[in-house]
C-alpha cells in the first residue's frame, strides 16, 4: 500500500496561494476519486478541491485558516483500502468563511440551487499530482501561526446581528399588494422603509427583494453597538487583497475621465414591467440593470474603441463583448462577466446574469467566470446611489455606473411631469477612449434607456 501526498494544486490564473478554509473529510475517513477533500480561498473565488486518491485520509496536514503556497501538500492519503496508520489529529476548525458567505445568501431568489453550476476540480486523474511553483524568496513563516486579531475578528463575525431597523423613509401609506407584503413579512422587511419603483408608486417584488439583500450582505444597515474588543484586526488576503492590487494598479495605470448624464427612464421601467408579465419571462429576474445590459452592447457595437484592451504595445479591439457586472457579496467585491453577450437574446442574457449572480453569493465563481472581461456595469443604484465615478476594471478601457431610478420632476413637451429619471456614470481609459467617443457611447446608452425599443434595430 502507498502514502501520498496531495499539495495544494494551481487551479488557474496563476494562483500562488490559498486559505484552507474548510475541510470537508476527516482522518481515518475512506475517500474516493473526486470526493471534495476541502474548500479553499484563493484571491478570486472559493473552490473545492477533489480528491486525486482512493484511500483512507491519514492525515490533514494544514489546518483550516492557515493560507500556504501552490505545492504545498495539505493531505496524506493511504492508496487502497486496508486500515490506516493511527491518525493525526485533526486540524485546527477555525471559523469559516463558507458559513458566513451561506447566511448573506438571498432567500428569496426563486431558483433550485441543486441546479446550479458545481465548482468541483476534476481531472488530476487517479494518480495525478500537481507540479509546485517555486516558492517565492522571504515568504517563510510560522506555518500554524494566528495573526493577533484572528480571534477577535471571529468573535465579531459570528456575532448574531440583531434585527435591521432603519427610520420610516416617510410617513405616508404604503401601497403594495397582498403577496408583495407576505414577502416582505416573510424576509423581515419593514415597508416603511423599502423605495417603491412602481409605475404608480407601489412597492414591487424586487424592491423587496433589492432590500432584503442589502440586509443581509452589508452589516451598516443597523448600528450596532460597540464591540468589546478596543480594536479588530483583519488580515489583507483573498478576495480583499485581490481588489485592493487591483483597484491601485487601474488607478495609477490608467488615466481616468469621467461623465455624467441623466436620463429619463420611464420607458425602461414601463419595458421592465412587460417582460415581467410576459411568460417568456416566467420565473426569470428582470431588473432595469438587464435592460441597462443590452444598451451598452448595443452602444458597444456602435463606439467599437470602448470595448478594448490597452497593451503599451498595441490596443486591442474586442468584436466580442464579455459583459462584466460587479457584484458586491459578503466576500467582497467581484466583477465576472457573461461571455460574448453580443450573441445571446434579452432572455439568454437575463439567464446568464442571474446564474453569475447566485454564484457570486454563494462564493462559488471559478477563476474562468472573471477572467478577460471586455467592459463593466456598476449598479449603485441598488444601494440608493445617484451616481459615482467607479474605477475601471483592470483590463478594460470602459466602466458605466447604474444610477437610482426615482421619481423626479421632469420638463416633457414644456411641461413639468413626473418622470423616473437615473443618472449615468461613466469613467473611461484616455490613452484609448477620446472624449467624442466617450460622449457618444455614453449618448447611446441613455438614448436606449430613454427609449428601449431602439433594441428592436
Amino acid at each position: 500500500m502507498s502514502v501520498s501526498e496531495f499539495p495544494l494544486p494551481d487551479v488557474g490564473e496563476g494562483l500562488t496561494e490559498a486559505e484552507i478554509v474548510s475541510w470537508r473529510v476527516q482522518p481515518g475517513e475512506t475517500i474516493t476519486v473526486n470526493q471534495v477533500l476541502c474548500e479553499i480561498e484563493t484571491a478570486k473565488s472559493l473552490v473545492e478541491l477533489p480528491s486525486p486518491f482512493a484511500g483512507t485520509v491519514d492525515a490533514l496536514l494544514v489546518a483550516e485558516g492557515e493560507t500556504v503556497e501552490v505545492g504545498t501538500p495539505i493531505v496524506r492519503v493511504r492508496e487502497g483500502t486496508d486500515a490506516p496508520a493511527e491518525a493525526a489529529p485533526a486540524a485546527g476548525s477555525a471559523a469559516s468563511t463558507a458559513e458566513v458567505s451561506a447566511a448573506a445568501t438571498d432567500t428569496a431568489e426563486s431558483i433550485d440551487r441543486d441546479e446550479k453550476p458545481g465548482a468541483v476540480l476534476v481531472g488530476y486523474g487517479a494518480k495525478g499530482h500537481v507540479a509546485s511553483r517555486r516558492r517565492r524568496a522571504g515568504s517563510g513563516g510560522d506555518a500554524g501561526g494566528r495573526h493577533e486579531g484572528d480571534a477577535a475578528t471571529s468573535a465579531v463575525a459570528s456575532r448574531p446581528a440583531p434585527s435591521p431597523f432603519v427610520p420610516a423613509a416617510s410617513a405616508g401609506p404604503v401601497i403594495a399588494k397582498p403577496p408583495i407584503r407576505k414577502l416582505a413579512k416573510d424576509l423581515g422587511v419593514d415597508l416603511q422603509t423599502v423605495q417603491p419603483t412602481g409605475l404608480a408608486g407601489e412597492i414591487t417584488r424586487d424592491d423587496v427583494i433589492r432590500q432584503a439583500s442589502q440586509a443581509s450582505v452589508f452589516r451598516n444597515i443597523q448600528t450596532p453597538d460597540w464591540p468589546e474588543v478596543r480594536e479588530e484586526r483583519i488580515p489583507v488576503k483573498g478576495v480583499r487583497k485581490a481588489i485592493a492590487q487591483a483597484m491601485v494598479r487601474s488607478a495609477f495605470a490608467a488615466p481616468h475621465v469621467g461623465l455624467f448624464v441623466d436620463v429619463d427612464a420611464t420607458r425602461t421601467m414601463e419595458f421592465v414591467k412587460r417582460l415581467k408579465a410576459s411568460p417568456d419571462f416566467a420565473g426569470i429576474k428582470v431588473s432595469p440593470m438587464l435592460i441597462m445590459a443590452k444598451a451598452m452592447i448595443w452602444a458597444v457595437r456602435r463606439n467599437p474603441m470602448v470595448n478594448s484592451t490597452w497593451t503599451d504595445e498595441e490596443i486591442v479591439v474586442h468584436h466580442f463583448v464579455n459583459f462584466g457586472f460587479a457584484a458586491a457579496t459578503p466576500r467582497g467585491l467581484v466583477v465576472p462577466n457573461v461571455k460574448n453577450a453580443q450573441a445571446m437574446s434579452l432572455r439568454e442574457l437575463a439567464q446568464a446574469i442571474e446564474r453569475l449572480t447566485i454564484t457570486a453569493r454563494d462564493g462559488k465563481l471559478q477563476p474562468v467566470d472573471m477572467a478577460d472581461g471586455t467592459i463593466t456595469v456598476t449598479n449603485i443604484g441598488v444601494f440608493g446611489m445617484d451616481t459615482g465615478t467607479p474605477i475601471l476594471n483592470p483590463g478594460e478601457v470602459a466602466i458605466v455606473a447604474l444610477g437610482t431610478i426615482k421619481q423626479k420632476p421632469w420638463v416633457v413637451d414644456g411641461e413639468v411631469r413626473p418622470r423616473f429619471v437615473t443618472t449615468l456614470g461613466a469613467s473611461f481609459d484616455h490613452r484609448v477612449v477620446d472624449g467624442d467617443v466617450a460622449s457618444r457611447f455614453l449618448a447611446d446608452v441613455a438614448s436606449v434607456i430613454e427609449e428601449p425599443a431602439l433594441l428592436l434595430d
